[in-house]
């Protein structure tokens, strides 16, 4: 697997929890990195961002203030901590790692960690 996430587990609400983005086997440090999150029936969608010095960082407004987002290239990952938890919160988070060189879209997926945020 190139990407793996860890991390994920039974969260109280109001509580916190970091996920670990590690990859494997690419130019780590050459990639956008991004989280995704399903929650249960609805679509997979984006929830924040990195680029690749970590200069440029974005969140979805849903989790703006309580979503954070990292990276250490050096050792090939990236890191979201989430505060502040709510049952909303409850999702599979994914990580996601592209990069467009000379027009050609590369892109690897984990697959996923799951977060439950329940009393």
């Amino acid at each position: 697997d190139h990407i793996v996430e860890s991390g994920g587990g039974f969260v109280q609400p109001g509580g916190s929890v970091a996920l670990t983005c590690t990859a494997s086997g690419f130019n780590f440090s050459a990639y956008h990195i991004q989280w995704h999150r399903q929650r249960p029936g609805k679509e997979r969608e984006l929830v924040a961002g990195i680029n690749q010095d970590s200069r440029s960082i974005g969140f979805v407004d849903a989790v703006k203030g309580r979503f954070n987002i990292s990276r250490e290239n050096s050792k090939n990952t990236v890191y979201l901590q989430i505060h502040r938890l709510i049952p909303e919160d409850t999702a599979v988070y994914y990580c996601r790692a592209h990069v467009v060189i000379q027009g050609i879209r590369t892109e690897y997926w984990g697959k996923g960690t799951l977060v439950t945020v329940s009393a």
